[in-house]
C-alpha cells in the first residue's frame, strides 16, 4: 500500500500530454499503420476495388481527352488522383478519427488472482506474494508490461451494482441497484430497502453503450449481462444499447461451463443455460473457448464494416460453478490446493488465454494500434481457499467477495492499447507509459467519463456521473484534482458481509455496520489506516475517536450527496437506518 507520495515517485514519469494531428495526417497514419479494411478482405475484393477504380478512371478520362488541350499533364494527375482517392479517404478517415474500445471484465476476480503482481513494496516496486505464483496468467503480464496498471482500483462487493455502475458511470449508491440481481425475485433482504432497484437498467436509461452507438461504434456484448430480472428490459443488452449480444442473460453464474453439458440447457440449471451457443453444443468447446471464438467474430464483422467498435468482454468466468477447465488442469495438480481451488485456478488461466487471444486478433485485424484495452475484475476474489472475513482467499489483504474488507472490492485494472506505437495518432492523445503502477484511486464508474471523453462523446448534461476522468492517472501522472475516496454501500443481508457501508478517504476506510454481529466486532464501527495496516488487522475504532469521527462524517456526507436508500427497522419493516456519528 503506498502513501500517497509514494505515489508521486512510483509515477513521475515525465509524460507528454496530448498533442494535436491534422486530418490529413491522421489519414496518413491510419494508411500506414493499420492498412486499409478493403485490403485485409482479401484479393477478391482487391480485384473489385481495382475494377470499380479502372471504370472510374476510364469516365474521368473520357472527359479529359475532350477538354486536352486546356489540361496540362499535372493538372490530369491531380484531377484523377482525387477522383480516385476520394472516396476512400473519406472512409479512412472517418475509421481513423475514433479508437476502438475493449473492455474485458472478469467475473469474481479479486486483484490477487493473478501471476501478475498487483501489490507494491514501500518503494513502490511490485511484490510477489505467494497466490501470484499459484495462478499463471502470461497475458496479463503481456498486457501491463505495455500499458499501466493500478493497485488501489475498486469495484462494488458484488457484480449487478459494478455492471451497472460502469454502463451509468454511478456509483452505486446513486443508481440503487446495490445487490446482485435475483433474476426470478425480489432480493432485498430481510432488512434491505424496499425501493432498491432490483429491475436494474431500463430500455430508456442513458449507458454507455447506447451513447457510443449514438456516436458511431458498432456496441457488441459478449458473456455476462447481468443488468436486470429475467422478466424487464435490463435482462435483454439488445434494449441497453448494444448492437450485438451473444450470451448475455438476467443470470449471473452459467448452467454450465461444458458444451457437451450444452452449457446448462436441459439440465437442472436449464434457467442459467448460456444463451445464443447452439452451435457448441455437444462438443468439447469450454465456455470461455466459445465466447472468445463469438467475440473476435463479431470484432471482425465490424471492421470488415469500416465501423469504430466497442467490446463488452464479460467473461462467466471466473464464477462458479467451478468447473475445471481441461485445458488447464494438469497445471495445478501438484498444487497442494483443493479440487475446488485448482479448478478456480483453471478458469482464471482459461480468462487469461482469452485475453492473448483477443489481442492477437486484434493484431491479426490490423487494428491492434488503434484499440484500448480496459482489463478488470467485477468485485473482489471468490477464490475457495478459506474463510471470507479471514485473510486467506486474496492474502495477503483480507477477505473476499461481499465481504467488507479489502479483499472484497479491491480489484485489478490494466489499460492499454493493444499494440504499441508511439507515432500512432490515437496514442499521441493518450500516452500510457509501459509497465508503470498507479497508486492513487481509481473505481469502476470512471470507466464511463474516460471512455467518453477519449472518443469525444458526449452524456446528456441531465445524467448525472458521479465517475472521474482517468486520463492523466492513465498517463502515469499523479492527479491532484481527484477527491482520494471511495464510498460502498451494501444494505441488503444475506451475504458474507450484511448491511454495511465502506468509505474510504486518503489513506483511512471506516465500515459502518448498520447492525453490530460477531462479523464487526460486535459494533457499528471499524476504522484502518491502510497504509500503515493494508490489511486490516488491527481496528483503530476505539483508540482513533476524533479519525472516526471525522471519517464518519465523511460517511455520512457521502451518502446523502449520492441519494443513497438505506436498511430498514427490522422491526417495523419501514423506518430508514441512518448511519450514526460515534
Amino acid at each position: 500500500m503506498l502513501r500517497r507520495n509514494r505515489v508521486r515517485q512510483q509515477i513521475s514519469i515525465d509524460i507528454s500530454g496530448a498533442t494535436g494531428v491534422s486530418p490529413v495526417q491522421r489519414v496518413k497514419h491510419w494508411r500506414h499503420a493499420s492498412g486499409t479494411h478493403r485490403q485485409r478482405k482479401g484479393k477478391a475484393e482487391t480485384v473489385q476495388i481495382g475494377r470499380t477504380m479502372n471504370n472510374q478512371t476510364s469516365c474521368s478520362q473520357a472527359n479529359l481527352d475532350q477538354r486536352e488541350s486546356k489540361l496540362t499533364m499535372k493538372q490530369t494527375l491531380v484531377i484523377l488522383t482525387a477522383l480516385l482517392l476520394a472516396p476512400l479517404t473519406t472512409s479512412l478517415y472517418a475509421a481513423a478519427t475514433k479508437p476502438n474500445i475493449v473492455v474485458f471484465l472478469v467475473d469474481d476476480m479479486g486483484v490477487m488472482d493473478t501471476s501478475l503482481p498487483f501489490l507494491t513494496d514501500e518503494d513502490g516496486k511490485p511484490k510477489r506474494y505467494p497466490l501470484n505464483d499459484f495462478y499463471r496468467t502470461p497475458n496479463m503480464v503481456r498486457l501491463a508490461k505495455q500499458g499501466i496498471r493500478f493497485n488501489n482500483f475498486y469495484a462494488m462487493s458484488v457484480c449487478s451494482p459494478t455492471r451497472i455502475s460502469i454502463m451509468s458511470g454511478q456509483n452505486a449508491a446513486r443508481h440503487h441497484a446495490t445487490n446482485w440481481i435475483n433474476p426470478d425475485r425480489n432480493n432485498r433482504g430481510p432488512a434491505g430497502p424496499p425501493k432498491w432497484n432490483w429491475k436494474g437498467l431500463k430500455k430508456n436509461d442513458v449507458t454507455l453503450p447506447r451513447l457510443l452507438q449514438g456516436a458511431g461504434y458498432r456496441t457488441i456484448h459478449v458473456g455476462k449481462a447481468h443488468f436486470g430480472p429475467r422478466k424487464f428490459a435490463g435482462s435483454e443488452p439488445l434494449n441497453l444499447g448494444f448492437d450485438v449480444n451473444v450470451g448475455g442473460a438476467s443470470f449471473g453464474a452459467p448452467g454450465s461451463y461444458y458444451a457437451e453439458q450444452n452449457y446448462g440447457l436441459g439440465t437442472k440449471r436449464n434457467r442459467s443455460a448460456v444463451p445464443h451457443l447452439k452451435k457448441y453444443h455437444g462438443t468439447e468447446t469450454f465456455l470461455t473457448e466459445a465466447l472468445t471464438i463469438e467475440a473476435n467474430a463479431r470484432v471482425s464483422d465490424a471492421v470488415k464494416s469500416d465501423k469504430p467498435f466497442y467490446l463488452y468482454m464479460s467473461h462467466y468466468a471466473v464464477h462458479a460453478p467451478f468447473h475445471s477447465d481441461p485445458r488447464f488442469a494438469a497445471n495445478y495438480v501438484d498444487s497442494g490446493k483443493p479440487k475446488n481451488a485448482q479448478a478456480f485456478a483453471t478458469l482464471i488461466e482459461g480468462m487469461d488465454k482469452s485475453l492473448g487471444d483477443v489481442l492477437d486478433h486484434l493484431e491479426a485485424l490490423g487494428v491492434a494500434e488503434n484499440t484500448l484495452i480496459f482489463f478488470l475484475g467485477d468485485n473482489g476474489s471468490d477464490a475457495p481457499l478459506g474463510h471470507q472475513h479471514a485473510v486467506a482467499c486474496a492474502a495477503p489483504l483480507r477477505g473476499k467477495k461481499g465481504a467488507h474488507y479489502e479483499g472484497g472490492m479491491r480489484v485489478p485494472f490494466i489499460a492499454a492499447w493493444a499494440k504499441t506505437n508511439s507515432k500512432n495518432a490515437h496514442q499521441k492523445q493518450l500516452q500510457i507509459p509501459a509497465g508503470v503502477i498507479q497508486g492513487q484511486q481509481a473505481a469502476v464508474h470512471d470507466l464511463f467519463p474516460t471512455i467518453l471523453g477519449i472518443t469525444n462523446t458526449a452524456s446528456p448534461a441531465s445524467h448525472t456521473v458521479d465517475g472521474l476522468r482517468l486520463e492523466t492517472l492513465l498517463r502515469g501522472k499523479p492527479d491532484e484534482t481527484r477527491d482520494e475516496t471511495f464510498l460502498m454501500h451494501y444494505p441488503h443481508a444475506p451475504h458474507r458481509s450484511d448491511y454495511f457501508t465502506c468509505y474510504r478517504r486518503g489513506d483511512w476506510k471506516v465500515i459502518y455496520h448498520y447492525y453490530p454481529s460477531k462479523a464487526s466486532e460486535g459494533s457499528n464501527y471499524q476504522l484502518y489506516n491502510l497504509a500503515e495496516d493494508p490489511f486490516e488487522s488491527n481496528n483503530l475504532a476505539e483508540s482513533k475517536p476524533d479519525r472516526l469521527h471525522l471519517m464518519m462524517q465523511g460517511l455520512i456526507a457521502s451518502m446523502e450527496k449520492h441519494d443513497a436508500l438505506y436498511p430498514v427497522d427490522k422491526k417495523d419493516g419501514t423506518t430508514p437506518q441512518r448511519p450514526k456519528l460515534p
